[in-house]
């Protein structure tokens, strides 16, 4: 009964998507406005089945109604209630069911805020959230069913991937779906413009927030991923250039390069049809990025098992590509006659540079995404690109974005001059010379990590040197303090000082990335009860193994006391797991943090419990905790930008 409701539900949603498409282009040849009402009726149906479809599989995840195979194949009896929900997620039907349930709701969410603004746009905007919602459905109808029954019942289910049975399981994937799909609702309203031929900055000033959400939950999707990988695998790294962590990060780097060179059209007219690429691009490679994950076509240890979906997002990103595309040549008329740029030092050339930084990592990264599957169509072999190509050719580029985000704010619009120059930068530049000294002095010898840190010092000097001069204005102006002055600012321009907030994060990542990168302690030993190993300060003493029986597998966990310089610092306990259905057990590292740096414990291996002897791996990474760290700052200074705030909100409204 659960599997029949699902499945009628997904194919009701699909004819109301194809109603969806067709209502608007009714509307437009009849200009009847019932045909536009009915495109948002389509909208609303299509949420109330579609959630109906994800609860029902839901409800059958949590009951283990072992007659659904992805059930079967997702859960088991033992399996604890929280896991048998994030089953939803935990493979291919069910994740690409969640995928669509997102979007609906984004649907939804625009077609009521906008109910009774935007009409010009509406109508367009609706439709392409019925094709893309019309694509998903068709997929999950006929190609991924999460609705198939098995037959017969098995009495237990295989249950998820053991790598899956992780907290980080609740929040990383719906962060970074939410991400993904958030970035429709641009893509949409581009669209519409383009169809209109309306192609001001009204669609981009309409969807500016829902950008920067998206954005926000894109970010920190792909920062949750890294600390999953980071305390999960057991490797002691947070980002391996996997294909499937590059198909999450290259939709981020034209989003970001779209919010700041939305500014500038916003300003002076400019980039309209970089705009509309970049949005382009960023949607599309959302749906790359599926391709990706979900075809088979290239190995990774987050991929989802190859399926016979591959064919289909193929094609849709082809036609996404070559409809958008087409619309943006038919309009190409309407995107000329732009402003030029007035000088090569100014705001406006700072975001140029700043866009064309960005595409330039995003083409390094696609090309060595993609490098295995062109080495197969020519030599017949994959041969892949290693994580040392992406550092080499990344690390530059993104050090000169640091330096941009230090530039960016501070230079002037149109034309600086040459007192503009010197006003705004003399003093953050001979702090940021100051700090690489002190560094330099301090034993830091590495020079892109030396580099990084100046770099970083710079970005947060012209912040810090910005907002002086701005409170200092305040106190002439109006007698304010410090803090009054500093919230009236605030309160006055969310954008800028949350953009400033933001870029304190990106700076606390990029600080914490090329701290981990400076130097590294590892060691490695086979210990009996009461051995010791030494790495840098710490030593770690081996007090023995003990096993556990949990619902789901086995473990055995590795007690080491441990102490830093002679002072105890306490027990930690790294962990492996054997579960029934994995030929070799899975590891669960522990590591003590501070803001210095991370002591990572990985249990290699052990003989048996009762011989009580391990080996034992230590690794010392500096400053890790600074990317976390960072990632909550991102999370504030977003909030900051979005949500309104006294007499913002009121001029907004």
């Amino acid at each position: 009964m659960t599997a029949t409701l699902g499945h009628i539900c997904i194919l009701l949603a699909l004819a109301l998507a194809a109603w969806g498409i067709a209502a608007p282009i009714l509307h437009a040849r009849t200009g009847n406005p019932g045909f536009h009402a009915s495109a948002r009726y389509a909208i609303a149906g299509q949420f109330v089945l579609v959630t109906l479809a994800a609860g029902a599989l839901i409800y059958a995840l949590v009951a283990t109604d072992f007659s659904i195979r992805y059930v079967a194949f997702n859960t088991t009896r033992n399996t604890p209630v929280y896991y048998r929900v994030t089953g939803l997620w935990g493979a291919l039907e069910g994740s690409l069911l969640l995928w669509e349930w997102i979007l609906i709701i984004f649907s939804a969410l625009v077609a009521w805020c906008y109910r009774r603004r935007m009409q010009e746009f509406m109508p367009w905007v609706l439709m392409v959230f019925s094709i893309v919602s019309a694509f998903f459905l068709l997929v999950i109808a006929f190609a991924s069913n999460p609705f198939e029954t098995l037959s017969p019942v098995p009495a237990d289910g295989r249950g998820l991937n053991p790598l899956l049975e992780d907290a980080n399981m609740l929040s990383h994937p719906p962060l970074l779906y939410t991400g993904f799909v958030g970035l429709t609702v641009p893509f949409a309203f581009a669209m519409a413009a383009l169809i209109r031929g309306k192609l001001d900055q009204s669609w981009i000033v309409a969807t500016r927030r829902w950008t920067i959400t998206a954005w926000f939950f894109l970010t920190l999707g792909n920062l949750v991923g890294a600390w999953w990988s980071y305390h999960v695998l057991g490797w002691g790294g947070y980002w391996a250039w996997d294909p499937v962590e590059n198909a999450a990060f290259m939709p981020w780097l034209p989003a970001t390069a779209f919010l700041h060179s939305v500014q500038v059209q916003e300003r002076r007219g400019m980039l309209k049809t970089w705009n509309l690429l970049l949005i382009i691009i960023a949607f599309s490679l959302t749906i790359f990025g599926t391709f990706l994950t979900r075809s088979g076509i290239l190995s990774s240890i987050h991929a989802f098992s190859s399926g016979p979906v591959g064919f289909y997002f193929l094609a849709f990103l082809a036609f996404v590509l070559i409809s958008s595309l087409g619309l943006l040549a038919w309009r190409s008329d309407r995107l000329r006659g732009q402003p030029e740029l007035d000088s090569a030092v100014s705001r406006e050339s700072a975001f140029v540079l700043n866009n064309v930084v960005f595409v330039s990592a995003l083409f390094t990264i696609f090309l060595g995404t993609v490098f295995p599957l062109l080495s197969q169509a020519v030599a017949g072999v994959q041969v892949s690109v290693g994580a040392p190509y992406f550092n080499a050719v990344t690390a530059p580029l993104f050090l000169l974005l640091v330096f941009l985000m230090g530039v960016g704010p501070l230079i002037a619009w149109r034309r600086a001059s040459w007192d503009n120059l010197k006003r705004n930068f003399t003093w953050p530049t001979v702090a940021s010379l100051a700090v690489a000294v002190g560094l330099f002095a301090g034993g830091i010898r590495s020079f892109f990590s030396l580099l990084g840190f100046t770099l970083c010092a710079f970005a947060v000097w012209t912040m810090v040197f910005d907002t002086f001069l701005s409170l200092r204005a305040r106190r002439r102006q109006a007698g304010e303090g410090p803090l009054r002055g500093l919230a009236t600012l605030v309160r006055r321009n969310q954008r800028r000082y949350g953009g400033f907030v933001v870029h304190l994060g990106i700076v606390l990542v990029v600080l914490g990335i090329a701290g981990s990168m400076t130097y590294s302690i590892e060691r490695e030993a086979t210990m009996s009860v009461g051995e010791t190993l030494t790495a840098g300060p710490y030593r770690m003493t081996f007090e023995g193994l003990r096993g556990s029986e949990q619902p789901t597998h086995y473990r055995v966990e590795g007690t080491f006391q441990v102490s830093q310089n002679g002072h105890a610092l306490g027990r930690l306990s790294p962990t492996l797991k054997f579960f029934p259905a994995q030929d070799s057990p899975i590891g669960r590292a522990v590591f003590r943090s501070t803001l210095k740096e991370d002591l990572y414990l990985i249990l290699s291996g052990f003989s048996d419990v009762g011989e009580n002897q391990a080996t034992l791996k230590v690794l010392i990474r500096p400053l890790v905790l600074w990317i976390w760290l960072g990632g909550v700052v991102i999370a504030l200074g977003t909030l900051l930008t979005i949500l309104p705030l006294g007499r913002a909100a009121r001029t907004e409204a």
